[in-house]
C-alpha cells in the first residue's frame, strides 16, 4: 500500500472530473428508497391490515423482487446502456409504490399488496451498478479503487439519511404520505441521473455465458453470499442484544457503528494506491471483519443494561465497518476481472447474491440467537465473515 500518487485517482480527484459530482448528488437522492421502501412499506401494509405476518411478507416480496431483477436488469443495460433502464425503472418503481400506498386501505384483499410489494423491488433502479460503470470507464486502472469506494459511499450516505427523512416526515404527517414524498424525490433523482450519465452506450450485446465464462466468478459469488450472511446476521444481532441487555435505545448507536466504520472504511480505502493481489486483499478484509465480533461474542453479558459493555460492542462494530465497504468494493474490482464483457449482469448477479446471504444470515442469526443467547448472532456473523475470507484465497489460484 502507499499513498496516492500522480498515477492514482482519490475520491477528491475523482469528484473533479466533469459530471461526476452532480452523478454522486443525484445518484445519493436517487438511493433514498433502498433503505425506506422495505420499512415503509411494513408500515403501510401493518396499518391497513393489521397483520404483522401480512407487512413481513410485503417485505420479503421487495426482497425478493430486488434480487431476482438485479441480474435482470443488469443484463438489459450491458445490451442498451444504462439511460433507458434507469428511466423505465424510475417510472415503474416510483408508480408501484404510489399505487401501494393508494391501495393499502382496510378492508380489501391483501394479496394485491403483496404483488405491488415485489414489483416495488423488481423496478429498484439499479444506480449503484450504473455508478460503477459509468466511473469504472471514466477512470485508469489503477483508479478503480476510488471509484468503486466512491460508489459505495454515496450508498451508505443514502441508506443512512433515507430512514432519518422518512422518520421525520412521519412524524409530521403519516407514514403513506411519507413514503410517498420519499419515493417521488428518489424517482426524479433517479431521471436526472440517468440525463446525467456521459457514457451511456451499451457495454456488449453477448450472451449471458459472458458473466461466468470465468470459473472465478463461480467463487466470487458464493464469498459475496458470505458477506452478506455476516450483514444479515448484524442486522438481526444489534436489536436482539439491546433488548436482552435492556437498553433498546441503544440499537440506533449500535447500527449506526457499522455504517459510520463504513463510510470512515470507504474514505481511506479508496484513497490508497494498493499493490497487493485483489484476492489476497478481499480475504484479509473479510478476516478484519469478522475478527473483531469474536472476543465480546465469548465472554459473559450482564443480566441488566451496562453502557460499557455496549460501548465495547459499538467499538467492535465501528471496527468491523471499517471493512465492510472495502470489502464490497474489492469484489466489485474482481468483477473487472472476471466479467469485463458483461459488468452490469455480473454486478446485478453480485448484488444478487448479497441480498440471498443478508437474509440466510438474518435466518441463521435468529435461530442462533434463541438457542444460545443474544451474544450468538454476533459469532454467527463472524463465522460468515471467516468462512469467506478462506473461500476467497481459492481466487489466487485462479488464472
Amino acid at each position: 500500500m502507499t499513498r496516492d500518487g500522480p498515477g492514482g485517482l482519490p475520491h477528491r480527484r475523482l469528484l473533479g472530473l466533469p459530471g461526476v459530482a452532480a452523478q454522486a448528488v443525484l445518484g445519493f437522492l436517487a438511493q433514498l428508497t433502498q433503505q425506506v421502501a422495505p420499512v415503509g412499506l411494513v408500515l403501510v401494509a401493518q396499518r391497513a391490515s393489521g397483520s404483522l405476518a401480512l407487512a413481513g411478507l410485503t417485505a420479503a416480496a421487495f426482497s425478493v423482487g430486488a434480487g431476482m431483477g438485479r441480474p435482470v436488469l443488469g443484463r438489459l443495460m450491458d445490451r442498451h446502456g444504462p439511460r433507458p433502464v434507469l428511466a423505465a425503472t424510475a417510472l415503474l418503481h416510483v408508480a408501484a409504490l404510489l399505487a401501494l400506498v393508494g391501495y393499502a386501505q382496510p378492508g380489501r384483499p391483501q394479496w394485491p399488496m403483496v404483488a405491488l410489494a415485489w414489483i416495488v423491488g423488481v423496478a429498484l433502479p439499479p444506480i449503484s451498478v450504473s455508478m460503477r460503470l459509468e466511473w469504472g470507464r471514466r477512470t485508469p486502472a489503477e483508479g478503480r479503487t476510488a471509484a468503486y469506494s466512491l460508489v459505495f459511499l454515496v450508498q451508505e450516505l443514502a441508506m443512512l439519511a433515507g430512514p432519518l427523512l422518512f422518520g421525520l416526515l412521519i412524524a409530521v404527517a403519516s407514514a403513506s404520505l411519507a413514503l410517498g414524498a420519499v419515493a417521488a424525490a428518489a424517482g426524479a433523482g433517479t431521471l436526472a441521473y440517468a440525463r446525467a450519465l456521459r457514457t451511456g452506450s451499451a457495454v456488449s450485446a453477448r450472451g449471458r455465458r459472458r458473466v461466468f465464462a470465468h470459473r472465478g466468478m463461480f467463487v466470487l459469488l458464493p464469498v459475496v453470499l458470505l458477506l452478506g450472511g455476516f450483514i444479515g446476521a448484524v442486522q438481526v444481532g444489534v436489536p436482539a442484544l439491546a433488548a436482552a441487555r435492556g437498553l433498546p435505545a441503544a440499537t440506533g448507536p449500535l447500527v449506526a457503528a457499522l455504517a459510520v466504520g463504513g463510510i470512515i472504511g470507504a474514505m481511506v480505502y479508496g484513497s490508497r494506491r494498493w499493490r497487493s493481489a485483489v484476492p489476497a486483499r478481499l480475504a484479509a478484509l473479510l478476516l478484519a471483519l469478522g475478527l473483531p465480533l469474536v472476543p465480546l461474542t465469548l465472554l459473559d453479558t450482564p443480566a441488566s443494561g451496562s453502557l460499557l459493555w455496549m460501548g465495547l460492542f459499538w467499538a467492535a462494530l465501528f471496527a468491523a465497518g471499517l471493512a465492510l465497504t472495502p470489502a464490497l468494493t474489492t469484489s466489485s474490482l474482481l468483477v473487472d476481472v472476471y466479467a469485463p464483457d458483461a459488468q452490469a449482469e455480473a454486478f446485478g448477479w453480485v448484488s444478487t447474491a448479497i441480498g440471498t446471504g443478508g437474509a440466510t444470515g438474518a435466518a441463521v442469526a435468529g435461530v442462533a440467537g434463541d438457542r444460545f443467547g443474544p451474544t450468538a448472532p454476533f459469532l454467527t456473523a463472524a463465522a460468515f465473515a471467516l468462512i469467506g475470507a478462506a473461500l476467497a484465497l481459492a481466487l489466487l489460484r485462479r488464472p
